[in-house]
């Protein structure tokens, strides 16, 4: 058994679970309240538009999964586009780090809720511990095997969906009326704001990448990879949209940005009171758990790809086995240090800074060279080159007033990946042309699937 892909072994149900799986892990738990700060009262509708962003952004991976479904997803994508060079590993690199930086961010929500429990300070040391168990715990489920995954995400995704649909319209039917006409305060609710505010709203659906990476193992992809990967964008979209009016409806925004790492534990108290704060603790714990799981078996197969492709170094470390366990351990290893050394909003704004400019990079790479190879509509790209753009732009100026410690550790992290990637290619290519001084076949592009 020395391949893990199975062809055909994800149905349209199952690739759907796991998307909305990924998604709602982070995304609802960990970034409410982050978002609410920096969009003052228009919160809910962050979500709706980050939705509607998310949708533009989809548009490329649809396309590109329809032409070439591959268990490689992203990576494949860039280099269908790029070529083997260092754009594509380095933005190969910046989607698994973004993934990684995605299971700590998870990983530290797990660890705020959960304490929720407790009369324990959030500045506790439990925390980072707390998530760093429950990074450890998802890799023993990994090692399990692809099957187990499976089961289990689909498990997790189905008590998440109805749980967190029960705390929004609980919420809502409790706070009587529907939206209370909040004051408006002076935090927030700029353009700016609101804008910055898209970039983490948008880190809330990226779990929809998760669906292209498994590309060759759903059924019938060239349809259902598409289908479904909209399919997860609308259900969130409404979850999310129900529970922002649900917080809003409970708390005031003062309140949702002092608890904004764990907002939706916070709403649960005035409206249903303490079985409302452990029954969404409970929740917490189940969508930050099974997000953790899916997410670090989607970026070991990335990272997998990676190294088979030889787009990154690989060290064993004296480690036997498999190669794919290997990168667990490397992933597994990041995130806790992550975890450890970083709060919740340093952890989100990598995320999405490295998010949107890889995402730009795909949407680039099709526009310039391989719209016509997959059917692409050009101003659909170039509408989400833009929109990911101003998000961006707006949210590096946020992030560079406020905390610029992260604006520049974005940047440096950033040249490192890219100077690293392209020293290591060079090297590589150096050693391959030394060792077949002959063979030049491998650098014409091949055109036989």
């Amino acid at each position: 058994m020395k391949s893990d892909y199975k062809e055909n072994s994800i149905t349209l149900t199952g690739a759907v679970s796991m998307g909305t799986g990924v998604m709602i892990g982070a995304g609802i738990f960990a970034l409410t309240g982050q978002v609410a700060e920096l969009a003052g009262s228009l919160f809910p509708l962050a979500f709706i538009v980050a939705a509607i962003l998310a949708a533009f952004s989809a548009y490329s991976y649809i396309k590109l999964s329809r032409a070439y479904p591959s268990a490689g997803g992203i990576a494949m994508y860039l280099k269908k586009a790029y070529g083997r060079g260092t754009m594509t590993g380095a933005c190969a690199l910046l989607m698994a780090f973004s993934m990684i930086i995605n299971e700590s961010l998870v990983a530290r929500t797990f660890g705020t809720y959960t304490l929720q429990l407790f009369t324990i300070d959030q500045s506790s040391f439990l925390v980072p511990v707390l998530g760093v168990g429950l990074l450890a715990f998802a890799y023993v489920i990994n090692i399990s095997g692809n099957r187990s995954v499976g089961i289990f995400s689909f498990l997790m995704a189905f008590l998440k969906i109805v749980g967190i649909l029960v705390f929004a319209i609980a919420g809502l039917w409790i706070a009587d009326s529907f939206i209370k006409p909040a004051p408006m305060p002076e935090t927030g609710g700029s353009w700016e704001g609101f804008l910055a505010a898209l970039a983490l709203a948008i880190l809330a659906y990226k779990g929809f990448t998760t669906i292209t990476n498994s590309g060759s193992e759903v059924i019938d992809p060239h349809r259902n990879i598409g289908r479904a990967i909209i399919i997860s964008i609308i259900i969130c979209a409404i979850i999310y949209l129900l529970v922002a009016l649900a917080i809003g409806a409970n708390l005031s925004l003062p309140e949702i940005i002092a608890a904004k790492d764990f907002a939706l534990a916070e709403a649960a108290r005035p409206a249903l009171g303490n079985y409302g704060l452990w029954f969404t603790v409970a929740l917490a714990i189940i969508a930050t758990a099974s997000g953790v799981i899916a997410s670090v078996f989607a970026v070991s197969r990335m990272l997998t790809m990676l190294t088979e492709m030889k787009m990154i170094p690989h060290r064993h470390f004296g480690m036997g086995g498999r190669l794919q366990h290997h990168l667990l351990v490397y992933t597994i290893v990041l995130a806790m240090l992550l975890t450890i050394f970083f709060d919740l909003s340093r952890i989100a704004a990598l995320g999405a800074i490295f998010y949107l400019i890889m995402d730009m990079a795909i949407h680039w790479g099709v526009l310039r060279h391989l719209r016509r190879d997959v059917a692409a509509n050009p101003f659909i790209l170039v509408a989400a080159i833009i929109l990911d753009l101003l998000v961006l732009i707006a949210f590096l100026k946020i992030k560079a007033e406020t905390d610029s410690l992260i604006f520049f550790m974005a940047l440096g992290i950033l040249v490192a990946i890219f100077a690293g990637e392209r020293y290591f290619l060079q090297k590589t290519s150096q050693k391959t042309s030394q060792q077949t001084s002959g063979t030049r076949e491998e650098e014409t592009p091949h055109h036989h699937h």
